[in-house]
């Protein structure tokens, strides 16, 4: 893909932006009409179009016309002298660019372009971003990201989805356990019957049994008809218990023979009924090491145990994750998805998220919402304030070591290349930033 075709039917007037181009080293090629340059582009597809108005044959006008049918994003330039004010003015209201009026210094013409390159970037970028979603690569709509943790993550769900075996998921608040639970749940012959969602924190401790288990008609106090359990209403399908280190010492015992025996009582009956369900319980805490929570219960439901990575150990997919972010937002609320600027771009990546991908869909429908990342800045300044320029820059150089370390699937040797780095260049600036090898699995080739 080339960057600009330039098109002015003056040879004296291509040549000397041949050297003005050449100079501010961006790629370029000359044509004297635009049917040579149409010609070219069907080999060979620009990022913008610079053309003189005036053209013998088709005019710079019919041609913009031409490529706005083709692609109403390609950026065009129009060059215009004095008296094409008027028609220049018009063509923008058809979709050019901008426009130059002759004459024209070289660092206005590069000026302009570079500004047209950096929005057709943008907009490739977008493009990309969006077929990646698309594509049959990704795990439904739900599991999105290409770090190796991520992929790994996706290929086990693939592997364990048909199992009967319960699962444990582990992971920091908003890393997306009910997401993969419910990849799970569609990926398995389970699929057509029920996916039955319990946050175990949210339910209070003298209604558990009955929000699980159901009850009968006067079992107690305030029960005026049967209910039907999550765990029945579940059956022959996934039931999923987030938070299930909240879940109260007590009703851990009757969990526990549950899962064991495969079958319930209603409470207030005697009546026993067998359940066929998967069970997918999440946590963000290390069970084997929680005071409250049964060790015999732990392992039990520490059959198959899917670990989620916090979005800070794979910060490659944040620009992935946060454009389907903005096209989901943006369809909800009507709106056109903008691109995101560079700068923009700097804030995700030198961000934190404590609030793992939770935080970054949010930060997402604020840019919808106010077109800016302005409290994600305001925290990064505030994170900032008070570093020198040179800790600031370092700061910034851990994130991006640490992402082409993921990138590279913790490899030495794609890394050094990547960054263009000598081998000890990129030993000394991991022991000066306290990267660990072992979060990234390094490969010592």
């Amino acid at each position: 893909m080339s960057t600009v075709f330039f098109i002015d039917d003056e040879i004296d007037m291509c040549i000397a932006n041949q050297q003005t181009f050449a100079l501010a080293d961006i790629d370029a090629q000359f044509f004297t009409d635009a049917e040579s340059a149409l010609i070219a582009m069907k080999d060979d597809l620009p990022l913008v179009i610079i053309s003189d108005i005036r053209l013998p044959g088709i005019s710079g006008e019919q041609l913009l016309n031409s490529l706005q049918k083709q692609d109403a994003d390609l950026p065009v330039i129009l060059i215009t002298g004095h008296g094409d004010i008027s028609m220049a003015v018009q063509a923008i209201r058809n979709g050019a660019y901008d426009f130059i009026e002759k004459p024209f210094s070289s660092e206005r013409l590069i000026e302009i372009t570079r500004k047209a390159l950096e929005k057709h970037k943008l907009t490739l970028e977008n493009r990309a971003l969006k077929k990646a979603l698309q594509s049959k690569e990704i795990l439904g709509p739900r599991i999105i990201g290409n770090t190796p943790s991520i992929v790994m993550l996706k290929q086990m769900i693939s592997r364990v989805a048909d199992s009967h075996a319960d699962i444990l998921l582990f992971g920091e608040t908003g890393t997306g356990k009910e997401l993969v639970a419910r990849s799970l749940h569609e990926q398995s012959q389970r699929r057509s019957n029920n996916f039955v969602a319990v946050n175990c924190g949210a339910v209070p401790e003298n209604l558990i049994e009955s929000e699980l288990y159901g009850h009968e008609k006067g079992a107690f106090t305030g029960a005026d008809s049967q209910r039907i359990g999550k765990f029945e209403y579940a059956q022959g399908g996934t039931l999923f218990l987030d938070e299930i280190e909240s879940m109260p010492m007590q009703a851990q015992v009757r969990l526990l023979r549950v899962l064991q025996e495969r079958n319930l009582e209603r409470v207030g009956s005697n009546k026993v009924i067998n359940l066929d369900i998967r069970i997918i319980a999440a946590t963000k805490i290390d069970l084997k090491e929680a005071p409250n929570f049964r060790q015999d219960l732990y392992y039990r439901l520490n059959m198959l145990t899917l670990d989620l990575p916090p979005l800070r150990q794979r910060k490659e997919d944040i620009a992935l994750l946060f454009h389907h972010f903005l096209l989901v937002t943006a369809s909800r609320y009507g709106k056109a998805a903008p691109a995101l600027p560079a700068t923009s771009l700097q804030a995700l990546l030198t961000h934190d998220w404590p609030g793992n991908v939770r935080e970054l869909r949010n930060a997402a429908e604020r840019f919808i919402l106010l077109g800016s990342l302005s409290d994600l800045n305001d925290v990064n300044q505030e994170r900032n304030m008070g570093l020198s320029l040179s800790q600031q820059v370092e700061a910034f150089e851990k994130t991006l070591i640490e992402q082409a370390l993921t990138t590279n699937s913790g490899c030495i040797k794609d890394t050094m290349q990547a960054l263009n780095l000598p081998r000890k260049t990129l030993y000394d600036k991991m022991q000066k930033y306290g990267i660990d090898k072992q979060n990234f699995k390094i490969d010592e080739s």
